[in-house]
C-alpha cells in the first residue's frame, strides 16, 4: 500500500511562491520512485493576507494544521509589514504551538560553488547548527516603558528551562554520535552571568550520558571566528536560539550562498507537524523575475522527507544537488549563472 503523506504548504511572501512548486516537482518524482505520495494543502497566510486582513493567518491557522505530516513553508516578510509583525503572526505560534523545538540547519559545501573562505572547501566543510527553537532569547517577557519620553527603557527578558535546555542537548548529542562523534557548544558565559552558566552546567550535564561524543565549548564571539578561520573542525554545533540564529546563517554564508541554505523546525517526537523552510528568506527585491534559486526550497523538501521516513529519497535529492553543482554550468543569478528558476529546477530533475 502506498503511503501518502498530508502536507501543508505556505508559500508566503516574495520569492516564496516560486521556490515552493520546484520543491513539489522534485517531491512527487521521488514519490514516484520511492512508493509515497504527497497530498498538498495550500494556504495564502502572508503579510499580503495580513494587510487585507489584520493577521498572517486565521484565528484557527493552527488547528488547520494539526491533522497534516508535515509543513513547507516558502518565506515570510515584505516592506510594508514589520518584521516582528509577520514573525510573531505566523512562524513562532507554529513553532511554539507544534512544540518544534529544534531548528536543524545542515550547512556543505558542493563542488562547484566557490566559498568566499579559503579553508572552506568540497568535502572539507559538513556541519549541522541545532538551535534551540522556541524558548531562550526570543521570548515574550518583558515591555517597554514611558514610550516617547527620554526615560523610555525597554527590557527583554531571556528563558532558559532546564527542560527546554536538556531536551535540545540530548538532540544534539544524539545526532553528533550518529555523525562524526564531534559536539561544540556555543556559549557566553563569561559576559552573560546567568542564563550562559545554566546552559553550560546542562550540557556539561548531558554530556555525561552520551560518552561516546567529544565536546568543547566556544564563547560565540570566538566561535563565530573561527567559523570563518576554520570551519572544517566543526561537526555539530549546539546553540541557544539567538546564537543558533546568528551562527546558522553565518554558516551558510560560509557555504557560498544563503540561497541554498535548507532549514527543519522538528518536533523530534512526533507528536505534531514538524515545518521546513529555506533559509533565504522573501527577497522582494527579485521577486516576481522567475530567477529565484530553488535549492534552499528543495533541500529543505529533503529534510522533510527524511524526516518522514524516506531517507533514501532525501539522499536522491542531495545527491542530485551535488551534481547539478558540481557536472553542470546551470546556475541561477545568485550562483553566477543565468538560468530562471524553471530552467534550475528542470536541469536537477533531469539529474534526478
Amino acid at each position: 500500500m502506498t503511503t501518502n503523506h498530508r502536507i501543508a504548504l505556505i508559500p508566503g511572501d516574495g520569492i516564496g511562491a516560486e521556490v515552493l512548486p520546484p520543491a513539489q516537482q522534485v517531491l512527487d518524482v521521488l514519490g514516484r520512485r520511492h512508493g509515497f505520495s504527497l497530498s498538498y494543502t495550500s494556504y495564502d497566510w502572508s503579510c499580503e493576507r495580513y494587510l487585507r486582513e489584520g493577521a498572517m493567518m486565521p484565528a484557527d491557522g493552527i488547528d488547520q494544521l494539526r491533522d497534516k505530516d508535515a509543513i513547507l513553508l516558502g518565506a515570510v516578510g515584505y516592506p510594508g509589514v514589520p518584521d516582528h509583525v509577520s514573525l510573531w503572526g505566523l512562524l513562532i505560534p507554529i513553532r511554539r504551538s507544534f512544540r518544534q523545538y529544534v531548528n536543524l540547519r545542515p550547512v556543505r559545501v558542493f563542488a562547484g560553488i566557490d566559498s568566499p573562505v579559503r579553508g572552506a572547501r568540497p568535502g572539507e566543510l559538513d556541519l549541522v547548527v541545532v538551535r534551540e527553537n522556541a524558548e531562550g532569547e526570543y521570548s515574550e517577557i518583558g515591555g517597554r516603558l514611558n514610550q516617547g519620553t527620554s526615560e523610555e527603557l525597554a527590557v527583554q527578558e531571556a528563558v532558559f528551562t532546564r527542560a527546554g535546555v536538556t531536551r535540545i542537548a540530548d538532540y544534539a548529542f544524539s545526532l553528533a554520535a550518529r555523525r562524526r562523534g564531534k559536539l561544540t557548544s556555543a556559549t557566553k558565559s563569561n559576559g552573560i552571568i546567568h542564563t550562559m552558566p545554566f546552559w553550560d552546567e546542562l550540557i556539561a550535564e548531558r554530556a555525561a550520558e552520551h560518552p561516546g561524543v567529544t565536546w568543547d565549548q566556544e564563547h560565540i564571539d570566538a566561535l563565530a571566528a573561527k567559523f570563518v578561520l576554520d570551519p572544517a573542525r566543526f561537526d555539530v554545533v549546539v546553540a541557544s536560539n539567538l546564537f543558533g540564529d546568528i551562527l546558522s546563517d553565518l554558516a551558510a554564508a560560509v557555504a557560498g550562498s544563503i540561497g541554498i541554505a535548507p532549514a527543519a523546525n522538528l518536533n523530534p517526537e512526533g507528536d505534531f507537524p514538524s515545518m521546513f523552510e529555506p533559509v533565504h528568506g522573501s527577497a522582494p527585491d527579485i521577486a516576481g523575475q522567475g530567477i529565484a534559486n530553488p535549492l534552499g526550497a528543495i533541500w529543505s523538501a529533503a529534510m522533510m522527507l527524511d524526516h518522514l521516513g524516506h531517507p533514501a529519497a532525501a539522499r536522491d535529492i542531495t545527491d542530485a544537488i551535488a551534481s547539478v553543482l558540481g557536472k553542470t554550468d546551470t546556475r541561477t543569478p545568485d550562483l553566477g549563472g543565468t538560468a530562471s528558476t524553471a530552467e534550475f529546477t528542470d536541469k536537477l530533475i533531469e539529474l534526478l
